[in-house]
């Protein structure tokens, strides 16, 4: 299982996101492109909270075909059109992934690939071989601290 972590000598995040994800390398790993606040029938929702729920569905339906969930995104990158939004972001965030806390990037742009796109997201998700697991990393990690574990979570 990956383990997500925020080193003790880091400013903790402002927000429900870890600064780091390990992972072994032996695992399933997906890339999914950025996906948008577009409908199954081609509409554009006109509104930024629209179109984030809309990007959000997009995202969990990449990785539903996968044979993934929400639990497995290591890593997410967003991309918003509309200043001063981060507020909403999280607020929509947080409400999809129910306290998962992958790596996660919030960006603000002046424009995406077509002018009515408000909102994009990719992102990364992995499923681990069950014969090496992140565990052995934690482990060795926090060995090697005579007992005090430099790692925290993102709760």
């Amino acid at each position: 299982m990956p383990r997500f972590f925020n080193p003790r000598h880091t400013a903790r995040p402002s927000s429900k996101f870890s600064h780091g994800v390990v992972h072994s390398a032996r695992a399933r790993r997906l890339v999914i492109s950025g996906q948008v606040g577009v409908l199954e029938d081609g509409t554009i929702l006109p509104d930024l909270e629209g179109q984030m729920n809309a990007a959000w569905d997009n995202l969990v339906a990449v990785l539903e075909e996968a044979g993934m969930g929400l639990t497995d995104l290591i890593k997410i990158t967003v991309f918003v059109t509309v200043p001063g939004s981060v507020n909403l972001y999280r607020k929509v965030r947080d409400q999809r992934l129910m306290g998962h806390c992958p790596a996660s990037t919030y960006l603000e742009v002046t424009g995406l690939a077509r002018p009515d796109f408000l909102f994009e997201i990719e992102g990364e998700a992995v499923v681990e071989d069950a014969d090496m697991l992140a565990d052995e990393w934690t482990e060795t990690r926090t060995a090697g601290m005579m007992g005090t574990s430099n790692i925290r979570s993102c709760t």
